[in-house]
């Protein structure tokens, strides 16, 4: 019994061996501004890899997209999470967060280059295999995500959690080379209807290849398990939906990067 033991000891302290995930600070620039995100990465896996750009919420890099970073590198992606605010603005509270990410959503071309900015640090990764290449995000994330497809950018495909859809330029959906997934929750107050009818005669218009996944009894910010779990506020976690649309995640960048 005592060796039995020993060898499973033995064989879960090898398992634990062999994930090793490394989180590193990078500190780069778009134009002047100094921004630094987070390089995340299984360093067992060898080679060059699938590689995913995750853009944060409106409150700024931090440890929820650190979370979701580590969970995409367990997968086997090359990851980097991206700054867009600049190396040290973090918004502490809902009313700070709302005015830094509101410079962002009524200046599309700063937003652009911010997140094309951290792109092309994914791209220069030596981990990264550049033929294959997606990006997903949350809320403002989300949003930022469809605004790098309709920038042209070079992308396999990008994922949507509950982020707005709607844009100043629908237009440019016409630039879109990858493929796009929108995850919303049904009963987003913030995202309304009207709003989801839009994107989609977007995607249509310009025969992007798409789908938009609303999930039930779900609103704003279903995947943030630090968001409460009262609907009524507009904003909440909702358990069922964070895990199928992780799912759902999964499957997309599977198909996209095969």
């Amino acid at each position: 019994m005592r060796t039995a033991t020993i060898i499973l000891i033995v064989l879960a302290s090898a398992s634990l061996a062999r994930a090793k995930i490394v989180f590193k600070p990078v500190e780069y620039k778009q134009g002047q501004a100094v921004l630094e995100g987070l390089s995340v990465y299984d360093d067992t896996v060898k080679g060059k890899r699938p590689a995913v750009l995750v853009v944060h919420q409106w409150k700024g890099l931090g440890d929820y997209e650190k979370k979701r970073a580590e969970m995409l590198a367990q997968l086997g992606y090359n990851v980097f999470a991206v700054d867009i605010y600049g190396k040290g603005i973090r918004p502490a509270n809902p009313q700070d967060a709302a005015a830094e990410a509101a410079k962002y959503k009524e200046n599309r071309s700063l937003l652009r280059a911010r997140v094309n900015a951290g792109l092309e640090v994914l791209k220069k990764h030596e981990l990264t295999d550049a033929r294959r290449i997606g990006a997903m995000g949350y809320c403002f994330g989300g949003t930022t995500a469809l605004e790098l497809a309709r920038s042209g950018a070079d992308v396999a495909g990008v994922v949507s959690f509950h982020g707005g859809l709607s844009t100043p330029n629908p237009e440019d959906a016409k630039n879109i080379k990858g493929k796009v997934l929108a995850l919303h929750g049904a009963d987003d107050p913030f995202v309304p209807q009207t709003e989801v009818a839009a994107f989609e005669e977007e995607m249509r218009k310009a025969r992007v290849d798409w789908a938009l996944t609303a999930y039930g009894n779900a609103v704003h910010s279903f995947t943030d398990w630090n968001a409460g779990a009262d609907n009524s506020k507009g904003a909440a976690y909702n358990e069922r939906a964070d895990k199928r649309s992780w799912e759902a995640m999964k499957g997309f960048f599977a198909e996209v990067f095969k």
